[in-house]
């Protein structure tokens, strides 16, 4: 009885992760500092609260509704236009990795701060490795 209680306990400590957890482990392996993963933690909080209802947890999007922003070759080459479309929302036909997407991105008033961490987080999440560490100063740099 003893041995199947701690077997129990052992499964549910280490078998069980929280979501944060779980998409800061999703994070592509680079050197980075701790205010950088900090970043990150808070972005993929923030992601799975405002994006993921759209995007999908893993990044991934619906085909000809919503664009992936994993692997996203938009995301990748347009990086001050993936900032302008979190920070004030995105109208109009995009193409995203060969697919046209035309569907209404609305700003969701998040600070620059609150911007950055989610760019921060989708940049480097699911084996993405786009772009520099961004800043509250480069979100607030983008004007409508």
């Amino acid at each position: 009885m003893r041995k199947s209680l701690l077997g129990l306990f052992l499964v549910l400590s280490f078998g069980c992760k929280n979501s944060s957890e779980e998409n800061t482990s999703a994070i592509t392996k680079k050197e980075i500092t701790p205010e950088f993963k900090e970043s990150i933690s808070r972005g993929a909080g923030l992601y799975n609260n405002f994006c993921a209802s759209c995007h999908l947890a893993g990044g991934e999007g619906i085909q000809g509704v919503f664009p992936p922003v994993k692997d996203s070759d938009w995301l990748k080459n347009k990086q001050k236009e993936s900032i302008h479309a979190v920070k004030f929302g995105l109208k109009g036909p995009i193409k995203v990795n060969g697919v046209e997407y035309d569907n209404l991105m609305p700003a969701l008033g998040l600070s620059n701060q609150e911007i950055a961490d989610i760019m921060n987080y989708i940049n480097n999440a699911w084996g993405n490795n786009f772009g520099e560490t961004l800043t509250e100063e480069d979100v607030a740099a983008i004007e409508k």
